[in-house]
């Protein structure tokens, strides 16, 4: 199979663990500074994929990337509301496998009737900022300072798309 499906823990957690893994020992895409065993993974999959779109992009059996929506803050005034996440393969960015996950994301989001997405991104990533732009999002809030990772102070950007 070649395409995006929903997400199956049983197959899919070790790929997606490393895939995530990379992230948190290479980049500032997520200020997560120890990397997840595949348990505490499990965990996260299992709070948002029976509530939420969770999808991940299979080609012959190997994960190249996954994405999700999940609740954005825990009131209940913002159930309207989720917050994206994304993931590739870093050979695989820029292919156009995260655009259709995306994509799709967004139209399952738009038929459960939310009302926005919110992404949250590192401000020095700015391939993300570009991506999220050129699918619709618009920069909301740029927050200084917030984060420390790689001895680095970094910057936060939140995006938003009015579905």
């Amino acid at each position: 199979m070649t395409g995006i499906r929903e997400v199956n823990p049983e197959t899919d957690l070790e790929a997606i663990t490393e895939i995530y893994r990379w992230y948190v020992e290479n980049t500032t895409a997520t200020f997560e500074l120890d990397p997840l065993t595949p348990e505490s993974m499990l965990r996260r999959i299992e709070e948002v994929a029976p509530n939420f779109p969770y999808l991940v992009w299979e080609n012959e059996g190997e994960i190249l990337g996954y994405c999700y929506a999940h609740t954005w803050k825990k009131y209940p005034a913002y159930d309207i509301t989720l917050e994206t996440t994304i993931y590739l393969r870093p050979e695989e960015t820029g292919c156009g496998i995260g655009k259709k996950l995306m994509q799709r994301l967004i139209g399952e989001c738009r038929e459960s009737r939310y009302g926005s997405l919110i992404a949250c991104i590192t401000a020095e990533n700015t391939g993300s900022c570009r991506f999220h732009e050129n699918l619709g999002f618009r920069k909301v809030s740029h927050f200084h300072g917030v984060g420390m990772k790689f001895g680095c102070l970094l910057d936060v950007e939140d995006y938003q798309l009015i579905l």
